[in-house]
């Protein structure tokens, strides 16, 4: 039986779509809630699937979130070990790290929908389904990442260069969110009110209007692109 574990940093920012996927699978998941996590027992080895999702703190504030040591080091572990794993922003960015790539602040913080532009390479790649002609994406976040050695880009936005890319065989990482459902997306509303009372140009009606006009289309194509790439993982 294929099994699934995710890290989660914030309970609203969880598998989204994937879990819909996992379930029609019959995979089972287990969470690990990663600020609290007793990472000393934790084996990043033990599931077929490990997915790192996002979260509102910053990869390199190992001095504030101690945690963030063990997790990195968890998940350097796992990429050695040449696992199937997926990073979903923080996620994306820890595996980054993990990949002694550089995590710093964006030039602005990227918060909403806005299409995504492929690289060749990402043409070619189950990626495809989330063109620009197909889908807006989701975004939000305020760091970026130098791309990893050995990593290949599969798709960019002006503000972040580096969006979606993939390491080796079975690792696959985004800085957006192709995961998200547009009946989850009130939580994060919620969940960063204050991220966005702060923001220039965001508030949550605008916000709100975006996602009633772009989600059904992005759960479709997210839904294609997850599925295209589960099925390449053979687990």
């Amino acid at each position: 039986m294929t099994t699934v574990t995710a890290l989660r940093h914030v309970a609203f920012e969880d598998l989204g779509i994937l879990e819909d996927l996992f379930a029609a699978r019959a995979w089972p998941v287990s969470y690990i809630e990663a600020p609290v996590a007793d990472w000393k027992a934790f084996d990043p080895l033990a599931a077929d699937l490990l997915v790192v999702l996002g979260g509102p703190i910053g990869v390199y504030e190992e001095t504030i979130y101690p945690f963030l040591t063990s997790e990195i080091a968890a998940i350097k572990k796992r990429l050695a070990a040449g696992k199937p794993t997926l990073g979903i922003c923080l996620g994306a960015q820890l595996i980054a790290r993990a990949l002694d790539a550089r995590v710093y602040p964006g030039p602005e913080k990227e918060i909403g929908w806005r299409p995504l532009m492929l690289t060749d390479a990402g043409k070619g790649t189950p990626v495809r389904h989330l063109a620009a002609e197909h889908t807006f994406m989701f975004h939000w976040h305020g760091d970026t990442f130098d791309l990893p050695q050995d990593a290949t880009l599969l798709a960019s936005t002006d503000v972040c260069p580096h969006q979606i890319y993939s390491w080796g065989d079975s690792t696959l990482a985004f800085q957006c969110h192709p995961e998200v459902r547009a009946r989850d997306l009130e939580k994060w509303f919620v969940g960063h009110a204050v991220e966005i009372a702060a923001a220039s140009g965001v508030n949550v009606p605008f916000l709100r209007a975006d996602t009633q006009r772009y989600a059904a289309a992005l759960e479709r194509q997210g839904k294609l692109m997850f599925t295209e790439w589960l099925d390449s993982l053979k687990l």
